[in-house]
Protein backbone atom coordinates (compact mmCIF):
# COMPACT_ATOMS: atom_id res chain seq x y z
CA UNK A 1 0.00 0.00 0.00
CA UNK A 2 1.43 3.38 -0.98
CA UNK A 3 1.85 6.08 1.62
CA UNK A 4 -0.38 9.10 1.14
CA UNK A 5 0.83 12.65 1.29
CA UNK A 6 0.32 14.17 4.74
CA UNK A 7 -1.62 17.04 3.11
CA UNK A 8 -4.27 14.69 1.69
CA UNK A 9 -7.53 14.30 3.55
CA UNK A 10 -8.86 16.04 6.64
CA UNK A 11 -6.66 16.93 9.59
CA UNK A 12 -6.72 14.60 12.58
CA UNK A 13 -9.79 15.20 14.71
CA UNK A 14 -7.84 16.43 17.71
CA UNK A 15 -6.11 19.05 15.51
CA UNK A 16 -9.09 20.04 13.39
CA UNK A 17 -8.49 23.83 13.69
CA UNK A 18 -4.70 23.80 13.34
CA UNK A 19 -4.63 25.57 9.98
CA UNK A 20 -7.39 28.10 10.79
CA UNK A 21 -6.69 31.56 12.11
CA UNK A 22 -7.95 32.54 15.55
CA UNK A 23 -11.04 34.32 14.20
CA UNK A 24 -12.10 31.21 12.27
CA UNK A 25 -11.46 28.95 15.26
CA UNK A 26 -13.60 31.13 17.52
CA UNK A 27 -16.33 31.32 14.87
CA UNK A 28 -16.26 27.51 14.55
CA UNK A 29 -16.58 27.15 18.34
CA UNK A 30 -19.53 29.58 18.35
CA UNK A 31 -21.29 27.53 15.67
CA UNK A 32 -21.34 24.66 18.16
CA UNK A 33 -22.23 26.72 21.24
CA UNK A 34 -25.88 26.15 22.16
CA UNK A 35 -25.81 27.46 25.71
CA UNK A 36 -24.23 30.48 27.39
CA UNK A 37 -20.50 29.79 27.61
CA UNK A 38 -17.83 31.86 29.37
CA UNK A 39 -15.05 33.51 27.35
CA UNK A 40 -12.45 31.37 29.10
CA UNK A 41 -14.07 28.15 27.86
CA UNK A 42 -14.35 29.49 24.31
CA UNK A 43 -10.71 30.65 24.43
CA UNK A 44 -9.61 27.22 25.70
CA UNK A 45 -11.52 25.46 22.91
CA UNK A 46 -10.13 27.84 20.29
CA UNK A 47 -6.62 27.59 21.76
CA UNK A 48 -6.19 31.34 22.13
CA UNK A 49 -5.78 34.00 24.79
CA UNK A 50 -9.03 35.08 26.53
CA UNK A 51 -8.34 38.71 25.53
CA UNK A 52 -8.26 37.66 21.89
CA UNK A 53 -11.46 35.65 22.32
CA UNK A 54 -13.12 38.65 24.02
CA UNK A 55 -12.16 40.90 21.08
CA UNK A 56 -13.65 38.56 18.46
CA UNK A 57 -16.71 37.73 20.55
CA UNK A 58 -17.40 41.46 20.92
CA UNK A 59 -17.16 41.83 17.16
CA UNK A 60 -19.41 38.79 16.60
CA UNK A 61 -21.87 40.29 19.10
CA UNK A 62 -21.93 43.57 17.13
CA UNK A 63 -22.67 41.58 13.96
CA UNK A 64 -25.45 39.61 15.66
CA UNK A 65 -23.70 36.25 15.28
CA UNK A 66 -23.62 35.66 19.04
CA UNK A 67 -25.74 36.73 21.96
CA UNK A 68 -23.90 38.14 24.96
CA UNK A 69 -25.34 37.42 28.38
CA UNK A 70 -24.26 39.87 31.06
CA UNK A 71 -23.18 38.41 34.32
CA UNK A 72 -20.05 37.49 36.11
CA UNK A 73 -18.50 36.18 34.00
CA UNK A 74 -20.20 37.32 30.79
CA UNK A 75 -21.20 34.42 28.57
CA UNK A 76 -21.85 34.02 24.85
CA UNK A 77 -23.89 31.67 22.73
CA UNK A 78 -24.77 31.25 19.08
CA UNK A 79 -27.60 33.54 17.90
CA UNK A 80 -29.87 31.13 16.04
CA UNK A 81 -32.00 34.02 14.71
CA UNK A 82 -28.96 35.37 12.85
CA UNK A 83 -28.33 32.02 11.14
CA UNK A 84 -32.02 31.64 10.28
CA UNK A 85 -31.96 35.14 8.72
CA UNK A 86 -28.89 34.13 6.68
CA UNK A 87 -30.60 30.96 5.44
CA UNK A 88 -33.66 32.90 4.33
CA UNK A 89 -31.55 35.55 2.58
CA UNK A 90 -29.62 32.81 0.77
CA UNK A 91 -32.82 31.11 -0.37
CA UNK A 92 -34.20 34.45 -1.60
CA UNK A 93 -30.98 35.21 -3.46
CA UNK A 94 -30.60 31.76 -5.03
CA UNK A 95 -34.19 31.12 -6.16
CA UNK A 96 -36.84 32.92 -8.17
CA UNK A 97 -40.24 33.75 -6.68
CA UNK A 98 -41.71 30.95 -8.79
CA UNK A 99 -39.18 28.37 -7.55
CA UNK A 100 -39.80 29.38 -3.96
CA UNK A 101 -43.58 29.23 -4.46
CA UNK A 102 -43.30 25.77 -6.06
CA UNK A 103 -41.35 24.54 -3.03
CA UNK A 104 -43.95 26.03 -0.67
CA UNK A 105 -46.66 24.14 -2.59
CA UNK A 106 -44.71 20.85 -2.45
CA UNK A 107 -44.18 21.18 1.27
CA UNK A 108 -47.79 22.16 1.87
CA UNK A 109 -48.91 19.02 0.03
CA UNK A 110 -46.61 16.86 2.18
CA UNK A 111 -47.85 18.55 5.37
CA UNK A 112 -51.49 18.10 4.33
CA UNK A 113 -50.85 14.39 3.72
CA UNK A 114 -49.39 13.99 7.22
CA UNK A 115 -52.33 15.88 8.73
CA UNK A 116 -54.73 13.50 6.99
CA UNK A 117 -52.72 10.38 7.82
CA UNK A 118 -52.49 11.19 11.51
CA UNK A 119 -55.75 13.15 11.79
CA UNK A 120 -53.90 15.95 13.57
CA UNK A 121 -52.96 19.57 12.93
CA UNK A 122 -49.31 19.17 13.94
CA UNK A 123 -46.78 16.47 14.83
CA UNK A 124 -46.92 17.60 18.47
CA UNK A 125 -50.60 16.60 18.57
CA UNK A 126 -49.83 12.96 17.69
CA UNK A 127 -49.38 10.23 20.29
CA UNK A 128 -46.69 8.21 18.49
CA UNK A 129 -47.17 5.06 20.55
CA UNK A 130 -50.94 5.04 20.05
CA UNK A 131 -50.52 5.71 16.32
CA UNK A 132 -48.05 2.82 15.94
CA UNK A 133 -50.29 0.47 17.91
CA UNK A 134 -53.36 1.52 15.92
CA UNK A 135 -52.17 0.12 12.57
CA UNK A 136 -50.37 -3.22 12.31
CA UNK A 137 -48.03 -2.19 9.47
CA UNK A 138 -46.68 0.82 11.37
CA UNK A 139 -43.74 0.61 13.72
CA UNK A 140 -42.98 3.16 16.38
CA UNK A 141 -39.79 4.04 14.48
CA UNK A 142 -41.75 4.70 11.30
CA UNK A 143 -44.18 6.94 13.16
CA UNK A 144 -41.35 8.89 14.81
CA UNK A 145 -39.68 9.22 11.41
CA UNK A 146 -42.91 10.60 9.93
CA UNK A 147 -43.33 13.04 12.81
CA UNK A 148 -39.76 14.30 12.40
CA UNK A 149 -40.20 14.70 8.64
CA UNK A 150 -43.51 16.49 9.20
CA UNK A 151 -41.96 18.92 11.68
CA UNK A 152 -39.05 19.55 9.31
CA UNK A 153 -41.44 20.14 6.40
CA UNK A 154 -43.33 22.72 8.46
CA UNK A 155 -40.11 24.56 9.36
CA UNK A 156 -38.84 24.41 5.80
CA UNK A 157 -42.16 25.67 4.41
CA UNK A 158 -42.05 28.65 6.77
CA UNK A 159 -38.46 29.39 5.69
CA UNK A 160 -39.30 29.15 1.98
CA UNK A 161 -42.40 31.29 2.42
CA UNK A 162 -40.41 33.99 4.18
CA UNK A 163 -37.80 33.86 1.41
CA UNK A 164 -40.56 34.07 -1.21
CA UNK A 165 -42.06 37.12 0.45
CA UNK A 166 -38.64 38.73 0.73
CA UNK A 167 -37.82 38.03 -2.92
CA UNK A 168 -41.24 39.24 -4.11
CA UNK A 169 -40.87 42.42 -2.06
CA UNK A 170 -37.42 43.19 -3.48
CA UNK A 171 -38.63 42.58 -7.04
CA UNK A 172 -41.56 44.99 -6.47
CA UNK A 173 -39.13 47.61 -5.14
CA UNK A 174 -36.91 47.21 -8.20
CA UNK A 175 -39.88 47.48 -10.58
CA UNK A 176 -41.19 50.66 -8.92
CA UNK A 177 -37.78 52.25 -8.34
Amino acid sequence: MAETDAGDGPPPFEDVFASDDVEQRIYSIILQTREPTPISAIADSADCDPKTARKYLGWFDDLGIVTRHDGHPATYERNDAYFEWRRINKLAADHSVEELQDRVRELTTRITEYEATYDAASPAAVDAVAAAEGIDEWTIDAVYSDLADWATARQERDRYERARQQRAGSEREQASG
